[in-house]
């Protein structure tokens, strides 16, 4: 790093943010006596702090976004052009960037037709329900209204989406919640004992009890099936065999439009473009975010199939019958510029070929790993999206402690490593550690990563 800030005071700096910021999922009352970490500059894979320290990040930001890395130019000069030549409209006309980038993304999504603009993953998905619950006035007497979503997915941090989110501990202390919404088991294979399922064919059972809850439910009231393709903050959650097609023929079989959250796993995240591609299933409701700039810009989408849009197309004179929605910052010009930029980088650098064949070399040295610490009960990932989950006994697999596997976290940070994990989420399985390197990880990051998580596991465990 250039050392620009330390040359003006970095003290100010400090100052400033201890007195003004308010961060996010942070207590705050230690800043009382530490300082708050300030990342100051960030390159490829590394950033640096305000003390000059320079780490490794394995996490994209923090929050799985900086899929390309950080640094580069190319997308920063797209923005800047962009800025010059038009920052914003409102999004109920259109602009350059916002038409090209529609025209790219969809080119990577076959069945599906068109995009909506907005600023974050929570919005995307709000978007989403709107949607659905429109749909439901306009067709069926608003009575097919109800969203059903997964144990232990998360789907944002607005009411009505965390009303759809499965981790209890996120959701503590903001209820009450909005109505019309129902949750369905997760999926997660490790913990299938837990659910009574059997050892067979878990995944067609795991997607059987939604069906078991729709029938409940009523058909004719569900109008939605939300889902990730891969569980992120819940656990790092691979879907097992035979869930997903299933899911699908569930949803068809009841007229259910299916709604996955690509927030975390689109734009490279798995190896290919999209989560779901990895499971031969078509949606009629895709939302995305955080990669789809890789942060250089906020943008999110809400893209459908062509059928859910002509939903709101109509001829009559009802003025009520369009998507009566807006979103501000979705008419903001930077974040498809950067976006255009982000997906050329990604395709020029053959970088979802190297998220598959750094993902394989990455969960090998997990299990390795795992052959090592006894700690480690289950490794699971897809692309480079990896998680180990930590249990305190492999034969009982009782979790770990959340105190614990923070531990290692914060083992690895000293290290200079940036690692994830499950945290204040699910109540008691807080113990899954997170890895979603940037799409350009190296063999060499990669073993970084996985000396420092080894180090820490024997610090922490003995």
């Amino acid at each position: 790093m250039d050392g620009t800030y330390h040359d003006n005071d970095i003290s100010q700096i400090i100052a400033a943010d201890k007195a003004h910021v308010w961060h996010h999922l942070i207590q705050h009352k230690p800043f009382e006596t530490t300082d708050p970490r300030i990342i100051i500059e960030g390159k490829g894979m590394r950033v640096w702090d305000q003390k000059g320290k320079e780490h490794l990040d394995a996490v994209s930001g923090g929050v799985w976004t900086v899929n390309v890395g950080y640094g580069r130019e190319s997308i920063a000069r797209a923005v800047y052009d962009q800025l010059l030549k038009l920052n914003y409209f409102a999004g109920s006309a259109g602009s350059v960037p916002g038409a090209l980038f529609s025209e790219k993304l969809i080119s990577k999504m076959p069945g599906m037709s068109r995009v909506y603009y907005v600023n974050s993953g929570s919005e995307a998905n709000e978007k989403a329900f709107k949607m659905v619950r429109q749909i439901a006035h306009k067709r069926y007497g608003g009575k097919k209204h109800k969203i059903l979503y997964r144990d232990r997915d998360y789907h944002g941090s607005t009411i009505a989406t965390m009303s759809a989110g499965g981790q209890n501990e996120r959701n503590a202390q903001y209820g009450p919640f909005t109505p019309g919404f129902v949750r369905v088991p997760h999926c997660l294979e490790y913990r299938a004992a837990e659910q009574g399922a059997p050892v067979e064919n878990y995944g067609e059972w795991a997607a059987n009890q939604i069906e078991e809850i729709i029938l409940r439910e009523g058909p004719d009231t569900v109008g939605a099936l939300c889902l990730e393709p891969v569980t992120a903050g819940g656990g790092v959650i691979t879907p097992p065999e035979g869930y997903w097609p299933r899911v699908q023929e569930i949803c068809r079989k009841y007229d259910i439009l299916l709604h996955i959250d690509e927030v975390v796993c689109g734009v490279g995240r798995t190896g290919t473009w999209f989560g779901y591609q990895q499971y031969g299933i078509q949606p009629d409701m895709v939302t995305m975010a955080k990669g789809v700039a890789s942060g250089y810009a906020a943008i999110a989408c809400m893209v459908t199939t062509e059928a859910v849009f002509e939903m709101f197309k109509d001829d009559d004179s009802d003025p009520m019958n369009y998507f009566r929605d807006i979103s501000t910052f979705g008419g903001c010009t930077a974040g498809p510029a950067a976006a255009l930029e982000n997906m050329r980088i990604i395709e020029d650098e053959g970088l979802l070929d190297n998220t598959n064949a750094m993902g394989d070399y990455m969960l090998d040295q997990l299990h390795a790993l795992a052959d090592r610490h006894a700690v480690i009960g289950d490794v699971r990932g897809k692309g480079l999206f990896l998680g180990a989950e930590l249990v305190a006994d492999r034969g009982t697999r009782a979790p770990t402690p959340e105190k614990q596997v923070q531990a290692v976290v914060g083992d690895c940070m000293a290290q200079g490593v940036v690692i994830g994990a499950t945290n204040r989420s699910v109540p008691g399985y807080n113990n899954t550690l997170c890895f979603s390197p940037a799409l350009i990880a190296t063999k060499d990051d990669i073993d970084e990563i996985i000396a420092a998580v080894d180090c820490a596991l024997g610090r922490v465990f003995g």
